[in-house]
């Protein structure tokens, strides 16, 4: 009894902590401790998404400089720099419905013009450029809005940089000419008048520029369809 009672009295008792402490080595300070190992994270793609979401507006915005080509007079280019939002907005509001106003960078913009009429504005193809795009004969009407936006706003370097009418390119000091070009009014009574006057008359008036030529006919021929028509009545 007494041996065994003594054995009894030698064994330690069962605990977690002890087991928890049996498991574990003590760590050898002479070691260097090992690499760590991280798990791999999966990689995402955002950056292609972004690319080909880019190209997307990019083409979509070669596609609307297009689309603003047909039926359209002259091109013209505005330098833009230092304009703030609010005079976009108000610039905008004061272009007649027969004029687009078109904020687009210049390489996407001659990517459009490449192989047309339009290449001629080269250029202007540097700097800020904001695009004018007329799609009426009425040429000095369309470019007056910007005129008098840019007296009142005070925007003196914020000019036209070129612009592109009939297939040749008007530069700056340029300008006057479109803005004096004779309205489709002015061109009719030129035309009548020199059908009431001398054949040397009418023969200067032929040899007029191709646009003002063709309007001569135009308006000619109304008027013969016009006498047609007051005879049948």
């Amino acid at each position: 009894m007494e041996a065994s009672s003594i054995a009894m009295s030698l064994t330690l008792p069962y605990t977690k902590t002890q087991s928890f402490q049996i498991l574990n080595r003590p760590i050898n300070p002479f070691n260097k401790p090992g690499p760590t190992f991280k798990p791999l994270r999966h990689r995402n793609h955002f950056p292609t998404v972004t690319a080909a979401i880019s190209r997307g507006k990019k083409e979509e915005t070669v596609g609307t400089v297009r689309e603003q080509l047909e039926n359209c007079y002259l091109l013209a280019a505005i330098n833009y720099k230092g304009f703030t939002v609010k005079q976009f907005q108000d610039l905008r509001k004061t272009l007649p419905e027969t004029t687009t106003l078109i904020v687009a960078k210049n390489t996407l913009v001659y990517k459009a013009l490449e192989g047309t009429q339009w290449e001629t504005l080269k250029p202007c193809m540097k700097g800020m450029n904001v695009w004018l795009f007329v799609h009426t004969e009425e040429i000095p009407a369309a470019i007056k809005p910007y005129r008098d936006f840019q007296k009142e706003k005070k925007l003196e370097e914020n000019d036209f940089t070129g612009a592109v009418f009939e297939g040749k390119f008007y530069g700056p000091d340029e300008f006057k000419k479109l803005e004096t070009l004779p309205t489709r009014a002015e061109i009719y009574a030129t035309l009548l008048g020199s059908l009431k006057s001398p054949a040397s008359a009418l023969v200067s008036t032929l040899q007029a520029p191709a646009r003002e030529l063709v309007l001569v006919l135009k308006a000619y021929v109304k008027k013969l369809e016009d006498e047609a028509a007051g005879a049948a009545q």
